[in-house]
């Protein structure tokens, strides 16, 4: 099972922290020692797009070529850290503009995905892509659109991706809607 960082002071007051089960609660948390805060440490959710380019079998993706680590050179859809202060949809969006600097028009939520080993949730958007001019951050080396025989699937940077890209060509394949897919992540 995997274990997140572990708090040693408090954050509110600066105390040390033990770990117990507080009153009303069934599982072990952060509390102070001196004030009583508890700390609560919860999923994080990276949040973004699946960028299509056309319709049908022509239809392309875009990818991006990772500039940071971890894994960087390898191939991701636009996605990143969800923050304070916006909602899933805001958040996608506007890692799509800044790794990959593409005007896109958001779509509905296309995939959930459990990585309940490193504590993460990731939430993918269909996106329309409205041009194919991109202007990559910092944290991209590279943007670009790709067929399905093109995607370096051996390059990817993330299961996620594999996931995503996977369930989206194979719904184009057999001409499903593209509806909500949900996975556990191992």
């Amino acid at each position: 099972m995997w274990l997140p960082h572990r708090f040693k002071h408090c954050s509110a007051c600066g105390a040390a922290v033990e770990y117990r089960v507080p009153a009303d609660d069934n599982r072990e948390r952060a509390t102070c020692t001196a004030c009583a805060s508890i700390h609560y440490q919860n999923p994080i959710n990276v949040v973004g797009t699946l960028p299509v380019w056309g319709e049908g079998a022509d239809a392309q993706v875009l990818l991006c070529k990772r500039a940071i680590e971890p894994r960087y050179g390898l191939w991701t859809l636009p996605a990143g850290f969800l923050e304070l202060g916006e909602t899933v949809a805001e958040g996608a969006a506007r890692e799509t503009d800044e790794e990959a600097g593409a005007q896109i028009e958001l779509g509905p939520l296309y995939c959930l995905l459990n990585v309940v080993k490193v504590g993460q949730i990731h939430l993918f958007y269909r996106a329309r892509l409205l041009s194919t001019e991109f202007a990559p951050g910092p944290e991209t080396l590279e943007a670009r659109l790709f067929r399905e025989e093109e995607v370096p699937w051996d390059q990817l940077a993330f299961r996620t991706i594999r996931e995503t890209l996977q369930r989206f060509f194979e719904d184009r394949r057999l001409g499903r809607p593209f509806a909500l897919h949900s996975a556990d992540i191992a």
